[in-house]
């Protein structure tokens, strides 16, 4: 049998992160964005008329005119900038929420497509903060930060040529100052981006280490552990703080120097300006005009400075998601593949595969063939590879040699959809997801019929449970099936997958917290199974597999035998020494 192709680089992987990752997310939203900025803009543009107003109001009294055209249309101006600067600040909020959600819906959607050899590498708690936190930077960076420093930038520009045109001289003096202020906010910026990101990445750790806690909380209690993993994520939150600190250190260094940087500029033109009113160079209503001017350069310079600041804020954001985007995700088929009817047939041939390169290979040459219909169990000892033959057939991981087929047809040239509607697989865990009993039964087929459900709930013995349930089937069961039993849980799981009516049925251990009865009765139904599917079924209880059509015997990654029950008690010492111990404890159950 040909050996299916080696294993091949994920080919969805992203270019690293940067600023054309942040456009990236705003070019959906560009128009209301432009339009957005363009009213902020003329907001300030209207404030940059102000001093020249107060200028003729100035100079109105001076020459002893009437002030009350000046001041009226200083007051339109106020008003016109009020409102436009209120409609920009509205529209850019709305679609930063509209930027958010998009965020969110794309990090979601990735998320559940990447591999499961890559989410096993991460912690829930750190998925849910990028989801989350850093997405609402983005809002931030891309609806504030952005905008704030071009309007920033247009109105410093615009008041530095209004100011240069009523006196080079102070200009000069302003520009100076400034000058020396922002080579030292240079030096300070690259500080900020990394106390931005060791502060996002500690609190991607407090929600890892919060997530722990909770998702093992009965563990935790059980354990007497609420003390030690109290202190575990204080200390996270402890990290996380001393991280925002930093931020907050450099954050207001920056914003004391633009402040000084004013302040001393006020200084110096107070000085230059007024020596040069002393000497007739200048009259008073340009010097009152030029100080107004000086200090509306707060607004804008505090606008470079917290755009700055937010920017780097987006950038750490956006470099963790794009972490996610750029991690392997599966090879999605643009076209499903038809469905066929009957039991499947699966095909072990040399497979090789190991979890990563520090680990010995999981699977070393497993060779074993699993017919169409009937009963093939899979034992051995722990670590021996069988949860790994689920896994491979699942594709959640690919095998690295050898060949894996299913019907003749190796499992990496079924698109995944197809493959995946053709395997029912129950984990050992028996995971029960939160909502109701419904809910679950309908998880892997939504257009389940209610006859099939209730024949799937008879076959499965959970006619008493749904009986004694307050609402029956619409009975909430709690996270993660907290309100169910761990046999109970285990038959929602296979139920469950047996509404999807699989061509391939895959058991891992499904009896391990069944009681004497319901596991006879789930034997029952598995062998019933046997005529319409293929079962193949890991277990470790003697009584599941004495009645198989094939028994493999896994050991070390390897196939070492085959056969009946009754055959490998006779040539096979380990599975003999496996029956063995599984015949002393039979009589106890």
């Amino acid at each position: 049998m040909p050996a299916d192709p080696p294993r091949r680089p994920d080919e969805t992987a992203r270019p690293p992160a940067g600023p054309r990752h942040l456009l990236t997310h705003a070019r959906p939203h560009a128009r209301p964005l432009i339009l957005g900025a363009v009213l902020a803009l003329a907001g300030s543009g209207a404030g940059l008329a102000m001093p020249v107003m107060a200028q003729r109001a100035v100079r109105a009294f001076a020459e002893d005119r009437s002030p009350a055209p000046a001041l009226l249309l200083l007051t339109l101006v106020v008003l016109a900038g009020a409102v436009l600067t209120a409609g920009g600040t509205y529209l850019m909020a709305r679609t930063g929420e509209a930027i958010v959600l998009g965020a969110r819906q794309r990090l979601v959607a990735r998320m559940l497509r990447l591999k499961v050899a890559s989410v096993d590498r991460l912690t829930p708690g750190d998925l849910l903060t990028r989801a989350t936190g850093d997405t609402t930077l983005l809002r931030t960076v891309l609806s504030r930060s952005l905008v704030e420093s071009a309007g920033g930038a247009l109105t410093l520009t615009g008041t530095v040529v209004l100011m240069g045109i009523m006196d080079l001289v102070l200009l000069g003096a302003t520009l100076l100052v400034l000058a020396v202020i922002a080579g030292a906010l240079a030096l300070l910026m690259p500080r900020i981006r990394r106390a931005q990101t060791e502060a996002q990445e500690a609190v991607g750790e407090l929600g890892s280490r919060l997530d722990r806690a909770l998702q093992s909380f009965r563990t935790v209690k059980a354990n007497g552990a609420e003390r030690r993993e109290e202190r575990a994520v204080t200390a996270a939150a402890r990290r996380a703080h001393d991280r925002g600190l930093t931020v907050a250190r450099w954050t207001s260094v920056s914003d004391v120097s633009m402040l000084m940087s004013v302040q001393v500029a006020f200084l110096c033109v107070l000085g230059v300006g007024g020596a040069r009113v002393a000497s007739g160079a200048l009259d008073i209503a340009t010097l009152i005009a030029f100080l107004l001017y000086l200090f509306y350069l707060v607004a804008p310079l505090g606008q470079l400075t917290e755009g700055w600041v937010g920017l780097n804020s987006g950038l750490a954001a956006i470099a963790r998601i794009s972490e996610i985007e750029e991690l392997p995700g599966e090879q999605q088929s643009l076209t499903a593949g038809e469905l066929t009817s009957g039991p499947a047939r699966v095909a072990f041939h040399d497979v090789v595969f190991r979890y990563d390169d520090t680990r010995a290979p999981a699977h070393d040459g497993v060779t074993f063939d699993a017919p169409a219909g009937g009963l093939t169990a899979l034992v051995g000892p722990s670590g021996a590879g069988k949860s790994t033959v689920f896994a491979l057939l699942e594709r959640f991981y690919d095998h690295d040699s050898g060949s894996l087929t299913l019907d003749g047809r190796s499992v990496r040239d079924w698109p995944l959809p197809t493959l995946r509607a053709t395997l029912g697989y129950v984990e050992q865990d028996a995971p029960v997801l939160a909502g109701t009993l419904r809910d679950n039964l309908l998880y892997a087929a939504p257009e389940a019929t209610r006859d099939e459900v209730r024949q799937a709930v008879s076959r499965t013995r959970l006619d008493d449970l749904v009986a004694r349930l307050p609402a029956g089937l619409d009975t909430p069961v709690g996270h993660r099936g907290a309100l169910l039993s761990g046999g109970e849980r285990q038959r929602v799981a296979i139920a469950r997958a047996l509404l999807r009516r699989p061509r391939l049925l895959l058991l891992d251990e499904v009896t391990a917290n069944l009681d004497a009865v319901n596991e006879h009765h789930l034997r029952e139904v598995i062998r019933d199974l046997g005529t319409d599917t293929t079962v193949l079924v890991i277990a470790h209880r003697l009584s599941t597999v004495v009645d198989a059509d094939r028994i493999v015997v896994l050991e070390k990654g390897r196939a070492r035998a085959q056969g009946t029950h009754a055959e490998l008690l006779e040539r096979d010492s380990l599975y003999a020494e496996l029956a063995a111990t599984q015949l002393v404890a039979a009589p106890t159950r």
